[in-house]
């Protein structure tokens, strides 16, 4: 499992959207909109297709270390 800081995660909508994006992209992953977090279950290839994903809807997210 491999946790994405997402600080620009600011509400509801903002999870819809990104559960929507990974969703399409058949990754495993949970959000966390108290956290500003999403979680990845997968290889480092699902992360940097989340990553992407993430990117593309315009947030700025950071894996966690």
């Amino acid at each position: 499992m491999t946790t994405i800081s997402v600080p620009d995660m600011m509400c509801e909508n903002c999870v819809k959207r990104i559960t929507n994006a990974l969703t399409e992209a058949e990754l495993k992953f949970t959000v966390s909109l108290p956290d500003k977090t999403v979680t990845i279950d997968g290889c480092q290839h699902c992360v940097q297709t989340a990553m992407e994903e993430l990117e593309d809807l315009g947030f700025t997210p950071e894996i966690q270390k």
